[in-house]
């Protein structure tokens, strides 16, 4: 059954049962837990991002602030964004939200295309050169209109930032003879790299942290399904052959680069896995991070497929003791990252397991971990130590929040991932897994009309306030 099948659905089983008209406290989402428990949850809170960090503008752009810091990073604000693109198409406001999104992130690359954060009067709030900061607005404008059709995002001065993307990362794959690019404060990062590799050259990883070595493998892999999705997008929006031209090129040689020098043995196994870091020359960072793109994440952003062999022992490497940033504890075990205290996991690592699990059980636990550290209002930590679950770091982490929404979406209602790649392309003929279900198909289609149901109130309330 598609996807919009199986909305429609839910939304008639929604009717049915009488869900639409009853009041938002009436309605409850039953999430199993391990141990054949289970928590309750006001399904109003998978939409706190949604509601509370998108700020719609005069200029009919949205900003979409990362949570409790004031600037939009272009990376967390298109992942903030994806998770709700299945509402779109029911809900005119949720639109107007997501459209409003990708104008904004278009904007935001016109005025810099190395920086990494802007504030909300276009002023650059970081100037970090991230590989994945122009690929996360790629994928929203994808995803967006491979469920919508709405020709209404092909803008000039989305155009015109698809073509700086292009360029942008051409010149970074030779940024020793083609960049001007320098970050003003001192950083350490091994200086030496193979300037042939072929990959995309990067100064700081998603976590906003600088790299060890200039190849980043999860940030070039999110780069080379970005320029697919992007070649696909400027033939169907502008009819620019020679975007998409210069476009595939550019991902066809990252991705040999990838193939050549990204993976590497396990020095524990002797098999060959993913590295988060090389420089081209044979050196190697073994390690992977709670930011997405992550090694972990490499289903999730359309990479490979869940049951990909090279993936999995990739897999078991990073959610193993030989991944420094691997910690497990009393509450916890998941991913942290050098950008929040040691013995600290991220939410988005314990979320990122379970949307990339084969395994309902892994889910379940996942979900459990979730349940049993958040905040008291049901809402995400950046992080938090594994010991001490009340000891975390930033108390709203709007992308933590939406990746969760997600997360539940996907595993106890009928929503399923977008597309994320065209057929026929380079990593495109991999098969994509879906995350493991919890419940049976009648109490997903009851968790989806609930969830419709409770976002059409809250979007009603928010409406309301606002006149």
């Amino acid at each position: 059954m598609s996807a919009r099948k199986r909305i429609a659905w839910a939304l008639a089983v929604a009717f049915a049962l009488g869900l639409a008209p009853r009041p938002v406290r009436a309605w409850q989402l039953i999430v199993p837990l391990t141990g054949h428990r289970h928590k309750t949850i006001d399904p109003r809170t998978l939409f706190h991002t949604l509601l509370t960090d998108f700020f719609p503008q005069p200029d009919g752009t949205t900003y979409v602030q990362t949570g409790d810091i004031p600037a939009m990073w272009l990376r967390d604000s298109a992942a903030q964004t994806i998770p709700y693109i299945p509402f779109v198409r029911y809900y005119q406001p949720v639109a107007l939200r997501v459209r409003g999104a990708i104008a904004r992130e278009a904007l935001d690359i016109d005025t810099d295309p190395y920086a990494n954060a802007f504030q909300a009067d276009f002023h650059i709030w970081e100037r970090k050169w991230e590989i994945d900061s122009l690929a996360w607005p790629v994928l929203l404008a994808w995803t967006y209109y491979n469920e919508t059709y709405d020709r209404s995002i092909f803008t000039p001065s989305l155009h015109r930032a698809f073509a700086t993307i292009v360029a942008t990362y051409a010149c970074e794959r030779k940024h020793a003879t083609c960049s001007s690019y320098r970050y003003p404060y001192k950083t350490w990062t091994h200086p030496a790299y193979n300037p042939n590799a072929g990959m995309i050259w990067s100064a700081f990883r998603p976590s906003d942290d600088p790299v060890v070595y200039r190849y980043n493998i999860p940030q070039n892999a999110l780069a080379v399904i970005a320029l697919e999705e992007l070649r696909s997008l400027a033939e169907s929006g502008w009819h620019d052959r020679a975007l998409a031209d210069r476009a595939l090129s550019l991902a066809e040689r990252v991705y040999i680069g990838i193939e050549r020098y990204g993976i590497v043995e396990d020095p524990r196994t002797g098999r060959r896995i993913y590295a988060y870091e090389v420089d081209g020359l044979g050196h190697a960072k073994l390690m992977d991070d709670a930011n997405l793109p992550s090694l972990l994440s490499l289903p999730y952003i359309g990479w490979c497929g869940t049951d990909d062999p090279l993936y999995v022992r990739t897999r078991n490497f990073v959610l193993s003791a030989s991944n420094p940033y691997y910690f497990s504890g009393l509450y916890a075990a998941g991913i942290g990252s050098p950008h929040t205290p040691y013995d600290n996991v991220w939410p988005l690592s314990i979320i990122t397991r379970a949307l990339t699990s084969t395994s309902s059980p892994e889910v379940s636990e996942a979900i459990t971990e979730l349940a049993e550290t958040d905040g008291n209002a049901g809402l995400i930590h950046e992080s938090f130590y594994v010991n001490g679950w009340w000891r975390y770091t930033r108390a709203d982490f709007g992308w933590a929040n939406a990746l969760y929404a997600e997360l539940l979406f996907r595993s106890i209602a009928t929503f399923r991932q977008p597309p994320m790649l065209p057929f026929g392309t380079l990593v495109g003929r991999r098969r994509i897994t879906e995350t493991p279900t919890l419940v049976s198909p009648l109490v997903q289609f009851e968790n989806s009309g609930t969830i419709f149901a409770a976002l059409a109130a809250v979007l009603n309330a928010r409406r309301e306030s606002d006149q």
